[in-house]
């Protein structure tokens, strides 16, 4: 919080005092107003003091989402603005402008890349946090760079820098990628998620209900937000008020936050909850990931099970099929409705699971992985403890079967071998072991 949020909204006018009497009144003034200097002095001298030997706060306590502070000595000037309308620009007629949010993220490259490929005009943004490690976002980076597309380096939160870039693009579609991950990191930090997750999301829709024209907007929600829900499979019908974890509870308000600017100001909008997504270039904090680089250097994994004994269970999808899903979800999205930041009439507000619809246990996982990397994996089977995750996830796909045309097509195994290809190639430079 600044400073200059202690002082009163409406301070007053100044008032002067009247002029006393002329004499030992000023006498007395005047040695109150010598003792008043000196404390005055010696409080700012100490205080001056603390700065100067007070250490920088701890990175550990920063907030991982807030780079706004130095984003804005990132951008602006006619060559920043040539390289943002070159990779916003489309190439093939009728392609959409696409602001990606996340870009650098796991899904956010996927999406960025392949609507470059098809002739889409991309533009991203990202804040390369140090929730997990930056040097891979930065590889990520450079396959962006590679297929033509520009990635802002800037905060969600920054409205300044993302108002510059509506000035800048007029943006058909925005992407929305940026967000907070992971279900067991919200008990350590909590704030990044409120940060991320709810204000990031608002600040991104007042500047978008207020562009003109205003962009239709796909968003990452989760299948997370299905709570302690026990009926399977996860019907978009289903209730969606028994969040397990701070995260999904974030990922639930920003549901409702939607549909909220899409009532009042006319956006078009598209929940889409994801469910498990793996495969190459993924996130080091999701199991596949890291129980491949511990089974690797002979490390115990820990794999949980529920209450009852049984296997905790997921409905892993394949990156490919995601990707398939959010451009169906683009190229559906009807215009929003609103200019200027005003409702002209209904808009489209629509919700999705994207899942694989075969939930597979985590220890069968763990049995595909130990195949595919020739090595026995070290497991201590645990109790699944109370920091919000949840005994099982399998999705309902039959809406975005109808309406996305959205088919997985990837098994589980399928999709890990070429997680694993990846994994060996860009992490150990060798094949060697994998089984292909």
């Amino acid at each position: 919080m600044s400073h200059l949020d202690d002082l009163p909204s409406t301070p007053g006018k100044y008032k002067t005092d009247k002029v006393p009497p002329y004499g030992i009144l000023h006498h007395h003034r005047y040695l109150r107003l010598s003792k008043l200097t000196l404390w005055a002095s010696l409080f700012l001298a100490l205080f001056l003091f603390y700065l100067i030997i007070s250490p920088p706060p701890s990175p550990s306590r920063r907030n991982l989402n807030d780079s706004s502070s130095i984003s804005a000595a990132k951008y602006g000037g006619s060559h920043w603005e040539k390289q943002v309308r070159k990779s916003a620009r489309p190439r093939s007629r009728g392609g959409l402008t696409v602001l990606v949010t996340g870009a650098s993220g796991f899904v956010g490259t996927h999406v960025s890349i392949a609507l470059r490929r098809r002739g889409d005009g991309v533009l991203g943004l990202d804040n390369f946090n140090r929730y997990y490690d930056p040097k891979l976002k930065r590889a990520r980076q450079g396959l962006l760079e590679r297929s033509g597309v520009f990635v802002v380096e800037g905060d969600i939160n920054d409205a300044v820098l993302l108002k510059k870039l509506f000035d800048v693009v007029l943006f058909t579609h925005v992407m929305h990628l940026a967000a907070q991950a992971g279900v067991r990191y919200a008990m350590q930090n909590p704030g990044s998620y409120v940060n991320s997750n709810i204000a990031g999301f608002v600040n991104l829709l007042e500047v978008s209900k207020s562009a003109n024209p205003q962009p239709a907007i796909v968003w990452a929600s989760s299948s997370s937000v299905y709570g302690l829900n026990s009926k399977v499979p996860f019907s978009e019908k289903d209730r969606t008020d028994q969040p397990a974890s701070l995260y999904a509870a974030t990922k639930k308000a920003g549901e409702g936050i939607a549909h909220t600017y899409n009532h009042i100001y006319g956006l078009s909008l598209t929940g889409l909850r994801f469910f498990t997504v793996y495969g190459p270039w993924g996130r080091p904090d999701m199991a596949y990931f890291f129980f491949t680089k511990d089974i690797l250097k002979g490390k115990t994994i820990t794999v949980f099970e529920s209450p009852d004994k049984g296997s905790v269970a997921r409905d892993f999808t394949y990156i490919d099929d995601i990707v398939k899903g959010c451009l169906g979800a683009l190229d559906t999205a009807e215009k929003s409705t609103g200019s200027g930041g005003k409702k002209k009439g209904p808009a489209m507000f629509r919700i999705y699971n994207l899942g694989n619809t075969s939930p597979v246990p985590v220890t069968k996982l763990v049995t595909i992985l130990e195949k595919l990397l020739k090595m026995k994996a070290k497991k201590k089977v645990m109790p699944l403890p109370r920091n919000g995750d949840v005994e099982f996830t399998h999705a309902n796909i039959t809406l975005a079967q109808a309406e996305l045309g959205y088919k997985p097509a990837v098994d589980l195994e399928t999709g890990l071998k070429k997680f694993v290809k990846w994994y060996m190639g860009f992490y150990t430079g060798s094949k060697k072991k994998s089984s292909w």
